[in-house]
């Protein structure tokens, strides 16, 4: 049996907590067990309503966008470099495109192309398609949804197993293409879309006016038949009918009854 000194102690004991560093601690696991990551909905509720048939040549036209945004922030960071310009919080996020995110753009393009725009490839996909490593994906994703050129939702799906465990687990996202209006300004005019006629202005704006005014005069019930569907527009639609009755009671009797 070995004999150590107080300050012998003392020292291995330090020793072995700098060895082990904060890594060493037990990690607490989720209290739902669920390893399911924030702003995610469940797979199969709302791609429905989340993907988009591209037009025809609309896939294109935003690869060239995308690429003209990367030289326009090529130019920005060199101006930015020499001190000519002072780049705003716009100018930044073009400047920090790579054309790692352009090449991962196409990916996505292209499979919005192939499959009418249901885009939910792996970052493993993703990798594979354009050799680029799983961080450089993630990296290129994150610049091209602050800019604007992605809309990209978090999806997780349900697991059926026995016994105690999670319920749940993340999938793949899906991801929708987007013409961001904020890069308009730095393409060529050849490429930017050309401006809606007054008329046609005017008479959207009146059409809103209109259907606003038709709204206001709706009552619950009618307003719940027409903004909600399913069964909780059915309930609405009940809750208003009973909202419409008092308040026709409310005008035949308008003096508080005495007794």
């Amino acid at each position: 049996m070995t004999v150590l000194t107080l300050g012998q102690a003392t020292m291995r004991a330090l020793g072995t907590m700098t060895a082990r560093g904060p890594s060493a601690r037990p990690k607490t696991p989720h209290r739902t067990g669920a390893p399911v990551l924030r702003d995610s909905i469940e797979a199969g509720t709302f791609e429905a309503m989340f993907f988009t048939v591209p037009a025809k040549g609309e896939t294109d036209k935003l690869l060239r966008i995308a690429r003209r945004t990367l030289d326009a922030g090529r130019q920005l960071r060199r101006e930015a470099r020499s001190g000519a310009r002072t780049l705003s919080a716009v100018e930044r996020r073009i400047a920090a495109l790579t054309a790692a995110a352009v090449r991962v753009y196409e990916e996505i393009l292209t499979l919005a192309r192939l499959n009418r725009g249901q885009v939910f490839p792996s970052y493993d996909h993703l990798s594979d398609a354009t050799s680029l490593g799983r961080a450089t994906i993630a990296r290129a994703l994150h610049s091209l949804e602050a800019l604007g050129f992605l809309v990209r939702q978090r999806r997780f799906k349900r697991v059926e197993a026995e016994g105690p465990g999670p319920r749940y687990r993340q999938t793949s996202n899906v991801y929708r293409p987007i013409l961001p209006q904020c890069v308009l300004a730095y393409l060529p005019r050849w490429m930017r879309p050309a401006p809606r006629p007054d008329d046609s202005v005017q008479h959207e704006a009146d059409q809103r006016d209109a259907m606003a005014a038709m709204i206001a005069g709706l009552s619950c019930r009618d307003l719940a038949t027409v903004t909600v569907g399913g069964a909780l527009g059915r309930m609405l639609a009940k809750l208003g009918a009973g909202i419409d009755r008092l308040e026709r009671e409310s005008q035949n009797h308008p003096q508080p009854l005495t007794q």
